[in-house]
């Protein structure tokens, strides 16, 4: 069975939500002209990754353990990994996922629009939905937009998806892969336990900084980087039934001008997520940028609007850093690695949105993956079968056969024993896609009996 090779339309780029980000250290230290007072978030910030409460299915890699080779391996378990992983083991295919922490709680907030999440029956896992959207101009305008936007509940959704997944049959390995190699057959992962994993396809769903998808150019990437916090605050100025998507205004650095001329060539915005009246999601995002805006920087014209607005954090529940790489060359195509998520491009080169994209391709990939592994090649399984049945035949039968002496009775009498003794794969092929050329050959060996 050769290495597969997915068509080309599964690595284009989409428009998409919010995405996968990427995840970095903090910056070390803020401008002396910061109030730590204001906002210090390296002494205020507690949270810890939380590990999920699932039943997994273990990859079995005990001595003596039976080899598995899968029809598909997805290295990393992201919300468009294991969203795919989820929905080829619906179609039958066998899928292991390999990640270091497959059951650790994803650590970025996601906004996504509502109607978006309720096609894909994944509404259940929006844990706060505004029934309206604001973004703000300048001090004089402010657009509403009536449609409603939703905070994904990250706990719930992964949950979801490894619950699916484990109830369709995919298998996990805790490792990190550190090696994938391309052979005629199959292809070989190999893991920092120590294991091999192989695979008819691999699929990269490890986010921008992939080391296994190959690209023709460099990747020259512009950035969009984004400072979130989940706080607790005394209060804060926004409308509860609003989702704030984004709030240009500048007033902030009236009484800070220092940063006004680095504002001016690389200018960003407030997103804020008002969860009630003293808990709130606020997160100071630029727009893409060569070269990337500093963190220090992003840090500090937060600091600045907050003052301005009145908000003093109490505590800091979630503190995130997000790097988005945006642009660029799109994967090298074709290829043997599939990539799927941030690896594939598929993050919206203008908003950074992602999640939704890589939810709703999802299925489509699937579909496309069962259909290029039936055409690549017939389950070996299957294959096996049928010649196990056909050789376990009569001598007078199979002999027959292969010297082209048994009659039309004798050939329909060894159709009907194979077809009997096929797996129910084959048993289905035979059904939906032989009918016409076998009608024909038996037409074809009437004439030619007579």
């Amino acid at each position: 069975m050769g290495t597969l090779q997915l068509p080309s339309f599964l690595l284009t780029s989409h428009k998409f939500h919010k995405p996968f980000q990427s995840r970095s250290t903090k910056s070390a230290s803020h401008s002396s002209r910061i109030h730590q007072s204001s906002l210090d978030i390296s002494r205020l910030a507690s949270a810890k990754p939380e590990m999920l409460d699932v039943d997994l299915r273990w990859h079995d890699h005990r001595p003596g353990a039976r080899p598995t080779e899968y029809d598909v391996v997805v290295v990393g378990c992201g919300p468009s990994g294991l969203r795919l992983a989820e929905q080829a083991a619906r179609r039958g295919l066998r899928v292991c996922c390999v990640d270091p922490s497959p059951l650790a709680a994803w650590p970025n907030n996601y906004g996504v629009w509502v109607d978006e999440f309720v096609a894909m029956g994944l509404d259940p896992f929006l844990d706060k939905i505004w029934p309206m959207t604001a973004v703000i101009v300048d001090d004089r305008r402010t657009n509403y937009l009536n449609r409603p936007y939703g905070r994904v509940s990250r706990n719930g959704l992964k949950t979801h998806l490894l619950q699916e997944c484990t109830s369709h049959g995919v298998e996990f390995h805790q490792a990190k892969a550190w090696e994938v190699k391309h052979n005629e057959f199959s292809s070989a992962i190999s893991c920092s336990s120590g294991y091999e994993l192989k695979a008819n396809l691999v699929v990269d769903a490890t986010g921008f900084s992939s080391p296994f998808v190959e690209y023709d150019k460099k990747r020259n990437h512009g950035y969009q980087i984004a400072h979130g916090i989940l706080a607790e605050v005394n209060r804060h100025p926004f409308d509860l039934d609003k989702m704030l998507l984004m709030d240009w205004r500048d007033s902030h650095m009236d009484s800070e001008p220092y940063l006004r001329p680095q504002n001016s060539k690389t200018p960003t915005f407030l997103y804020a997520m008002p969860l009630n009246s003293t808990l709130i999601f606020l997160e100071e995002t630029s727009l893409v940028s060569r070269p990337i805006l500093s963190y220090t920087e992003i840090k500090r014209r937060m600091t600045a609007r907050l003052r301005h607005l009145g908000i003093k954090l109490k505590r800091v529940i979630e503190d995130e850093k997000c790097l988005i790489p945006m642009g660029g060359p799109l994967p090298r195509i074709p290829q043997s690695t599939m990539a799927i998520g941030g690896a594939a491009g598929l993050v919206h080169p203008s908003t950074g949105y992602m999640v939704v994209r890589g939810l709703e391709l999802a299925p489509v990939i699937a579909e496309a993956m069962v259909e290029c592994l039936d055409v690549v090649a017939v389950r070996f399984e299957g294959t096996r079968s049928f010649f196990d049945a056909f050789f376990d035949l009569d001598n007078y039968y199979w002999e027959g056969f292969l010297s082209s002496r048994l009659s039309l009775r004798e050939l329909l009498l060894l159709s009907l024993y194979l077809f009997g003794n096929a797996s129910s794969k084959c048993k289905w092929d035979i059904v939906s896609k032989c009918p016409v050329p076998f009608v024909r050959m038996a037409g074809n060996l009437a004439i030619q009996s007579t």
